[in-house]
């Protein structure tokens, strides 16, 4: 889940650690087991939900079964009524970037690109990760611009380790999206996950001086989360006041991971391969 656009100019809170730099926190062993738990359940309902998905149903109906199956594994749904978001997950489709509301009213179609994001909070700690689902057949460019995405997401996670910089991660991001003629969204970011949805450090997926080029530190948590505009990279609110969507109505895909750092590399904790 992305720092949500209209939250941005609120601090995000944090809570004690033992060990802090920069408010950002380092898990313990202990807790980094736990975080592996809650990113597990986030892995498994995704991939529950990438076979279940079929023309006919509703964002409504995937949001129902997230729901259910994040609390069977005695987990509570992160997003629900998270700064009042109605639903347990956001089902963005086609040109909506992020943040879909579900509803009973958006059917999905043969053809649409759909986003799904979701967390779960597991004894303390949260776990986020988002996939992009290619509904029946695709055309050929919303093909191309799922592929592209997961790609980018996997260049960003290969510069993680211990001692390496936001930056490295964040330029081997838009380096790639964009030697594949695609945009980055710049108005949302990764972050930091664990006690807290949203942590510091802000992940961006772009170089910039607006943002802290933080060193990373094994024990950091990671959400992070390249996405991808097929035309501007440039997006707008609508009236519901959550869904972004492209200026240009152009496609849209987005992958996320909570990653975890370590001493020579990283961990990918919500891995859906591992479930």
């Amino acid at each position: 889940m992305n720092i949500f656009s209209n939250l941005l100019s609120q601090p995000v809170k944090i809570a004690p650690a033992k060990k802090q730099r920069r408010g950002i926190e380092i898990k313990s062993p202990r807790e980094i087991d736990i975080m592996r738990q809650s990113a597990k359940i986030v892995a498994t309902v995704l991939k529950e939900i990438s076979i279940l998905v079929k023309p006919g149903m509703t964002t409504a109906d995937l949001d129902a079964y997230a729901e259910k199956r994040i609390r069977e594994m005695d987990a509570t749904p992160s997003f629900k009524g998270y700064h009042g978001f109605t639903g347990s997950i956001c089902s963005s489709i086609n040109n909506e970037v992020v943040h879909g509301i579900p509803s009973p009213k958006k059917v999905i179609r043969a053809g649409d690109v759909l986003k799904v994001d979701t967390g779960a909070y597991y004894q303390g700690f949260h776990g986020d990760s988002c996939i992009t689902i290619a509904v029946g057949e695709v055309t050929l460019e919303a093909a191309n611009l799922i592929r592209i995405a997961e790609e980018a997401l996997y260049k960003g996670i290969e510069q993680v380790k211990a001692g390496a910089y936001l930056l490295d991660l964040a330029g081997a991001i838009e380096d790639y999206v964009k030697a594949n003629g695609y945009s980055v969204v710049e108005e949302f970011t990764g972050h930091g996950v664990g006690r807290n949805l949203h942590e510091e450090p802000s992940v961006f997926n772009f170089r910039t001086r607006d943002m802290p080029n933080v060193k990373l530190r094994a024990g950091m948590t990671l959400a992070i989360e390249p996405i991808l505009n097929a035309g501007s990279k440039h997006t707008r609110t609508l009236a519901d006041r959550w869904t972004a969507v492209t200026v240009d109505n152009s496609l849209s895909a987005q992958f996320e991971h909570t990653v975890l750092v370590t001493e020579t590399g990283y961990e990918i904790l919500t891995d859906r391969t591992k479930v």
